[in-house]
């Protein structure tokens, strides 16, 4: 298989069902894919529709080049740039696009990112502590591992991997790293096997996961950046257009569910006897955290703790 052919986009039948119908009119109709990655997503939304103009986000350099060179064939239906997805509204104004008729968030860390060794997301094999997702710019995981205070340690370990013996890692760490730098995850990974109690090492999976996304998330500014993005994402979609948002973890789709929840409720006072226009709910749920197929997950593993939600818009905001 080629490189782009082993790239198998997660739920990627379910998501094009979802966000096709508003694209399929005769006049254009643009479509955000605010997470391109290897750009498996935006190809198939473009095979869909024949009148779809998609602008594809990516802060990774090298899967924007990557997925730039994938969608060449449909020329200028594509448009690529370099930012964070919290930066959407700036992108759209900057190209002169008012409204857009779908946006996809395909959340966490792409198969680009997890699959180059040297990229250090995976704790599986030995590599610099990088898990920038764009290498330009930001603070590495090595540096927050070697300068954090046990403290600020303690705190991203629990909120962001929410791991049991984050405070006794910590600690760890910082004792460690008296004796010599942290650089490789080689390191970090035993020293978290050698830390956690022997019955928890047995459960769960490496017991390495958590503090590795925690770690990311830190690095990327993960979470802070999809509370920014989201309201954002729903500002520019015009009424019958819709959201998918694919998230990978607990704190990421607890977010979206949030926002979902609250934009698609009505905000009329209690008893109020009329629901004045203003009050009506902008957004209509599509689904609610819809799971992968045993299908889906046999054909593609990392699709096993993905979870779909999907919302439509209604009404423009008052």
């Amino acid at each position: 298989m080629t490189e782009q052919g082993a790239h198998v986009p997660v739920l990627l039948d379910r998501v094009v069902e979802l966000l096709a119908p508003p694209l399929q009119e005769d006049e254009r109709r643009y479509v955000v894919d605010a997470t391109l990655g290897l750009g498996g997503h935006a190809e198939a939304l473009l095979r869909r529709s024949s009148t779809a103009h998609l602008v594809g986000l990516d802060r990774d350099r090298e899967a924007l080049a990557r997925a730039t060179e994938r969608l060449a064939p449909f020329g200028d239906r594509f448009t690529g740039v370099h930012a964070v997805y919290d930066r959407i509204a700036d992108v759209l104004a900057g190209l002169g696009i008012r409204r857009v008729h779908g946006v996809l968030f395909d959340l966490g860390v792409s198969s680009l990112q997890l699959d180059e060794a040297a990229r250090g997301f995976a704790y599986a094999q030995d590599a610099p502590l990088d898990m920038r997702m764009d290498q330009s710019t930001g603070i590495t995981a090595a540096e927050v591992l070697n300068t954090y205070a046990a403290a600020d340690l303690t705190r991203i370990l629990r909120r962001y991997g929410e791991e049991r013996f984050a405070s006794r890692i910590a600690a760890a760490i910082v004792r460690e790293r008296r004796r010599a730098p942290f650089d490789t995850s080689a390191r970090l990974v035993e020293l978290i096997r050698d830390t956690i109690p022997a019955p928890a090492r047995r459960t769960g999976g490496n017991p390495a996961k958590r503090t590795f996304q925690a770690l990311r998330i830190e690095v990327n500014g993960e979470l802070d950046a999809l509370e920014r993005a989201l309201p954002a994402a729903v500002d520019a979609l015009a009424v019958g257009g819709r959201i998918v948002v694919l998230s990978y973890h607990s704190l990421e789709d607890r977010i979206v569910k949030q926002l979902f929840a609250a934009r698609s409720t009505s905000s009329a006072p209690p008893g109020l006897p009329v629901e004045l226009p203003q009050h009506r709910p902008e957004l209509r749920l599509l689904t609610r955290s819809e799971p992968p197929t045993s299908d889906e997950i046999a054909a593609n593993p990392r699709a096993q703790s993905a979870r779909l939600r999907a919302v439509e818009r209604i009404r423009e905001a008052a």
